[in-house]
């Protein structure tokens, strides 16, 4: 007999789905069969198989050693601790539910490869080389981020620690219940804030996005019935007439949103290879070698949390600019 006894990075998961998660090669076919033998059971008794799992629980295994053994993959790469690209994150705030890190320009959010190590991975390597997570407890709950920011966009990730962490950031997340602003510096003069709405179409096969003001030239420019509305608020922060640095607060987030829309209104991002100008996009790469946009999530507030990170409530959390950014600010408005 092998117990499971469930910690707080484990605890709010159904019986079953935890133990295909111990047992990763047994077929749930196999799983099932045993919970209605008794075999597995949740506190000493007979469980079902939906029962949600609380810190303490204890869940046990009647089976032999060997099957057991048989039924788990003693190999699963946990992170990638190996990696010779391995970098320790900077860590913007850390309590037993929720990191929040800085992400830098040129890594990627997850992986897109088996090869690639992202701000993902960093932070599992983290928690592991500090004892805040060990291997055996990533076989039943793996800890993950909750918000995605492009290769080549820096700033703000934000990771659920334990698995109510990573529930209730995702909720909060959809739910809008967090304010997220960029700073960015676009080719132009914004005179004044502008809340903006509009739609938006993606080109999957590009990787690009299209943005029109009204549902009929959306439909007419892409062909396709279906889009997203999109909202965003850009204030100005400072102007030298030809460049102006902006904080955009993201309503809505969808891929490209603020690159494109800003794109569309005539002010286009200073080093966006997709969707800049190029003669702006030739003079910062040849006079600061700068090869990507100039975009950074700087600042996240929680308003109005409910739940198990209610704590959060109404505190804010900011990042640095990165060093290429700050060096050209510098230079363009001071």
């Amino acid at each position: 007999m092998r117990e499971i006894v469930i910690s707080k990075n484990e605890a709010g998961q159904r019986l079953n789905k935890l133990v295909m998660k111990y047992l990763n090669k047994a077929p749930s076919s196999f799983v099932y069969r045993m919970i209605r033998k008794k075999n597995i059971k949740l506190n000493g008794g007979k469980a079902v198989g939906n029962e949600i799992v609380y810190v303490g629980d204890v869940i046990q295994l009647y089976l032999a050693d060997d099957t057991i053994d048989s039924f788990r993959d003693d190999n699963i790469q946990t992170a990638a601790s190996g990696s010779q690209k391995k970098f320790k994150p900077e860590i913007i705030y850390h309590d037993h539910n929720v990191l929040i890190v800085n992400k830098p320009v040129g890594v990627l959010s997850q992986k897109a490869s088996k090869d690639d190590y992202s701000i993902n991975e960093s932070v599992l390597d983290y928690l592991l080389d500090n004892g805040y997570i060990t291997s055996a407890q990533l076989r039943t709950y793996k800890p993950s981020i909750c918000n995605r920011l492009d290769r080549n966009t820096s700033g703000l990730v934000l990771c659920g620690v334990s698995l109510m962490g990573n529930q209730e950031l995702s909720r909060i997340i959809r739910e809008r219940n967090i304010d997220k602003y960029y700073y960015t510096i676009v080719k132009g003069h914004i005179k004044s804030v502008q809340d903006v709405t509009a739609y938006l179409v993606k080109d999957e096969k590009k990787n690009t996005v299209i943005v029109r003001d009204g549902v009929d030239e959306i439909k007419q420019d892409s062909g396709k019935n279906e889009f997203e509305k999109i909202h965003t608020i850009f204030e100005p922060v400072r102007s030298n007439g030809k460049y102006t640095e902006v904080k955009v607060k993201l309503i809505t987030g969808k891929t490209h949103q603020i690159r494109a829309q800003l794109s569309h209104m005539g002010y286009p991002i200073v080093g966006d290879q997709k969707y800049g100008d190029r003669e702006t996009n030739i003079y910062f790469r040849q006079t600061y070698k700068l090869r990507n946009q100039l975009l950074h999530c700087g600042e996240v507030k929680f308003t109005n949390v409910t739940g198990g990170l209610d704590y959060l409530t109404g505190k804010i959390f900011s990042a640095f600019k990165p060093d290429m950014y700050k060096k050209i600010e510098k230079d363009l408005f001071e």
